[in-house]
């Protein structure tokens, strides 16, 4: 489907976590997801790193969210849903 077809169903701003040190990632993700939780679903992009997408999953795991990683072309971000 071409990009100018797509919808977009997020109505909050991705957390985009390039640069982010992992040490702060559990913290960010925890304060973006219990902020926005009324706005489900949400985006986190994490990039290719296996740590950060461990770190994000680990939040969400901790809080009962239920989630998503990226789809077979971008594996670079995790979606939060219901």
């Amino acid at each position: 489907m071409p990009k100018r077809f797509k919808k977009n169903i997020y109505i909050i701003k991705p957390l985009d976590l390039h640069g982010e040190k992992h040490a702060d990632v559990f913290r960010l993700v925890e304060d973006y997801v219990l902020n926005n939780q009324s706005e489900l679903p949400l985006q986190i992009i994490t990039g290719n790193s296996d740590i950060m997408k461990k770190i994000v999953i680990e939040a969400l795991k901790t809080h009962g969210f239920n989630y998503m990683e990226g789809d077979y072309f971008n594996r670079g971000y995790i979606d939060v849903l219901t």
